[in-house]
């Protein structure tokens, strides 16, 4: 297991290893990476969609799922409902790993316009062979694939509870704390 926070390793209540950028005058300021989702859009159903669905299995070992479309688009041939992209969700140390070899792919270099102003950030990635440890699989082909990661800090769950509350506007990851903690935590350059 790696060593996930710059202080030593950190266990959330559950055991978990926690991914996180130590903040030692506040933990509660202590951003977390949530999840990250890793979605391919291939636009039509049938054989394309179970080919990206092994993509995304070989690339994260979990099981996809298929994403209908919303509506009818007549020009395309789409109904709604029909299967036309796959998507797979990575949490705690699963997204760890992954995300650092998508970082790797991209050279460590990000722009500063894939982050949005809560701090989360989405990155495209043209051919999934560019990932390091994949191998091109001529049953697969070639895939590109959208990846978004989710950045949180404790206490953002009271706005999922039942009775939701807000989240204050302090407490809140900024577009600025979020690449500060991409270039501490994967020593990325923003650009």
């Amino acid at each position: 297991m790696s060593d996930l926070s710059l202080d030593g390793d950190k266990n959330d209540n559950k055991g978990n290893n926690v991914v996180s950028i130590d903040d030692s005058s506040n933990s509660m300021k202590r951003i977390n990476i949530a999840k990250i989702v890793v979605n391919i859009g291939v636009g039509k159903s049938g054989e394309p969609i179970e080919r990206a669905k092994n993509a995304l299995e070989e690339l994260t070992g979990k099981k996809p799922t298929s994403r209908g479309a919303k509506e009818n688009v007549r020009d395309f041939g789409i109904h709604k409902g029909e299967p036309i992209g796959a998507i797979v969700t990575l949490r705690k140390n699963d997204a760890f790993e992954f995300l650092k070899r998508v970082l790797e792919s991209k050279r460590n270099v990000l722009n500063a316009t894939s982050f949005d102003p809560f701090g989360n950030i989405s990155l495209g990635i043209h051919e999934h062979i560019d990932i390091p440890g994949t191998k091109y699989n001529p049953d697969i082909g070639i895939f590109g694939m959208d990846v978004c990661v989710s950045l949180t800090r404790p206490g953002y769950r009271i706005s999922k509870k039942r009775n939701p509350k807000r989240i204050g506007k302090n407490h809140r990851i900024s577009k600025d704390e979020s690449i500060d903690f991409f270039k501490q935590k994967f020593g990325v350059e923003v650009r």
